[in-house]
């Protein structure tokens, strides 16, 4: 953790998958949706106990048109409860049927937040976003080739899901409120900035 520490080539920034021996493991607390876990983990100094929330991952969809002159993507705004703010996202979900793949889960999303259908799937990123916490995993798709579900086939839409405003912002507007600190979404932000990125819109 010093000046002098080694330049790592890009072969090696790579992460390294492999779970460390676990002593003992119990259920600290039962959830309505999720439970936290409390592990004794041995560690390379010894045992440690972490505390964390193990979760089923979650997909998120970055829907884009280019049909009105500049790429454009979906965004919807939500309350959540845990910071206090209705913040802006893009269509996302959990990935909590059984054996769905993560781009089946991620039409499904679409579909259902944003009676929207894609011909188009793509990769962008996948990230973990408290990895000291929680086990999610997120897994982000661009969707193009977009056209509306047809009215009888929408999802009915009900409490929080009800009624959330929606809308399409340009990408460079979408950039520019990443970076401009007015969104905070990390799904949304790391979406917009990679994409941007891939596209050359830098």
């Amino acid at each position: 953790m010093t000046l002098s520490a080694p330049r790592l080539p890009l072969a090696e920034l790579i992460d390294l998958p492999g779970s460390r021996p676990v002593r003992r493991s119990e259920v600290a607390l039962e959830g309505a949706v999720w439970n936290v876990h409390r592990d004794e983990v041995e560690l390379d100094d010894g045992p440690a106990v972490r505390e964390y929330v193990r979760h089923t991952g979650a997909v998120a969809v970055l829907a884009v048109r280019e049909d009105r002159g500049e790429p454009e993507i979906f965004v919807i705004r939500q309350y959540r409860h845990p910071i206090a703010t209705q913040d802006w996202e893009i269509p996302a979900g959990l990935l909590d049927v059984e054996g769905e793949a993560p781009v089946d889960a991620a039409r499904r999303e679409l579909a259902e937040e944003a009676d929207l259908h894609a011909d188009h799937w793509e990769p962008l990123v996948s990230f973990t976003p408290s990895p000291g916490g929680l086990s999610e995993t997120i897994h982000t798709f661009v969707a193009t080739g977009l056209t509306d579900v047809p009215a009888e086939q929408r999802h009915a839409r009900e409490g929080e899901e009800a009624g959330m405003p929606s809308g399409w912002v340009s990408l460079a507007d979408a950039v520019a409120a990443v970076l401009g600190g007015q969104v905070h979404n990390g799904p949304l932000m790391l979406s917009v900035l990679a994409l941007a990125t891939r596209r050359g819109d830098r």
